[in-house]
């Protein structure tokens, strides 16, 4: 009986939650129970949490998902092997590769078909990712901003923890990953504004407000946060999921200014406010923040809101256009210098374009197939 209670807590993330509550008490972000944002968010009442669910599962307009394939360039192990220092990777989502002093960084990696606790059920990707898992190069670091599932993917998690040399996590993060067979030598957890040095970088767990869970019952019993990494000269912050709040203006002061800002762009919603920035919060995160170049991302990948899968380029576009800031949007697979980022282009119009021609192609052949039935 033991062993089944065991089991059924480990799968509803309570042992996680019950070490969240033994050993980091300490920690300004925890209240003796549950982690917390510095500026509480309000509490939603069960009746809207039900209705924004509805809505997302059987509710969504047209469009949120894109109605052709999407422009991946495929990256190989010789490519990355042959890549210089400082190069960065979209693979997805969140999922971005780094090369630093000539080894690999991977932040928040989800390779599965679906952020979802179920295979066949939840968000679907809308494209592979440009690489393989398994042709992955061995990772000198991975690094988690926090546990939900488009973000924190366990079998991605295990198949990459024989190549990977440190798991960098917010406070109770890595527990979760003990839990699931990791060994605790490899990771070290954070809490807001503590610093970790590997080979000569520098890691900075950094406030977002935000929240966490896996599941009904381990809500924020673990603990969310941004990422600054530190490289000489080299400054690039990393948002994972976050509201907009003071914390950008505060990091900024600190830490920045940043060459490169990796900010959250997408899956945004009038409705969740507190924890996702629409566009114009995530230019200002961007100012806040002292940034030079801004790369959009959580976004192109899933399907996790309302707005038309598009969208959060077309506004981060017009936006920075308005500001006069430097805006990079890569493919998915295409290399972008991080010392010397380069714009990129809309390659999501190319996306509309192709299905548009496909719909002007269906009709001119329908139109010319009834002319001929006619004559």
């Amino acid at each position: 009986m033991t062993s089944l209670v065991d089991s059924i807590r480990h799968a509803l993330g309570l042992t996680a939650a019950q070490r969240g509550r033994e050993l980091f008490e300490t920690s300004a972000q925890h209240d003796g129970e549950r982690f917390r944002n510095v500026k509480p968010r309000p509490v939603e009442g069960i009746g809207k949490m039900l209705g924004i669910t509805w809505n997302l599962l059987f509710n969504k307009p047209d469009g949120t998902a894109p109605a052709s394939a999407l422009p991946v360039d495929a990256l190989s192990p010789e490519q990355l092997r042959a890549a210089p220092d400082r190069s960065l990777y979209r693979l997805g989502h969140s999922t971005m590769l780094l090369k630093l002093r000539g080894q690999f960084w991977l932040t928040d990696p989800v390779f599965a078909e679906r952020a979802s606790p179920f295979r066949r059920f939840g968000p679907k990707r809308f494209h592979a990712p440009p690489i393989a898992l398994e042709d992955l190069p061995p990772l000198r670091g991975v690094i988690l901003s926090h546990d939900h599932y488009d973000h924190l993917d366990r079998e991605t998690v295990l198949a990459l923890a024989a190549k990977t040399g440190m798991f960098l996590t917010p406070l109770g993060v890595g527990d979760r990953l003990i839990e699931w067979g990791i060994e605790a030598s490899k990771i070290r957890q954070l809490d807001w504004w503590q610093q970790v040095e590997i080979d000569g970088l520098a890691f900075t767990a950094t406030p977002a407000q935000h929240f966490s869970g896996r599941s009904l019952f381990d809500g924020n019993s673990t603990l969310w946060a941004s990422w600054v990494i530190v490289d000489d000269a080299l400054r690039v912050f990393f948002s994972g999921d976050t509201g907009y709040f003071d914390g950008f203006k505060a990091i900024g002061e600190r830490l920045g200014p940043f060459d490169v800002t990796l900010l959250e762009t997408g899956a945004y919603d009038s409705q969740w406010p507190y924890v996702h920035m629409q566009p114009d919060e995530t230019v200002q995160a961007h100012v806040d923040l002292r940034g030079g170049w801004l790369v959009p991302v959580h976004n192109g990948t899933f399907d996790l809101a309302r707005h038309r899968w598009q969208e959060p380029y077309e506004r981060i576009v017009g936006l920075a256009v308005m500001r006069g800031i430097s805006l990079a949007t890569p493919r998915m697979g295409e290399r972008l210098d991080l010392s010397a980022p380069h714009r990129g282009e809309k390659w999501w119009r190319q996306v509309e374009e192709t299905v548009q021609e496909a719909v002007t192609s269906r009709r001119w052949f329908s139109c010319r197939q009834s002319r001929q039935a006619s004559s």
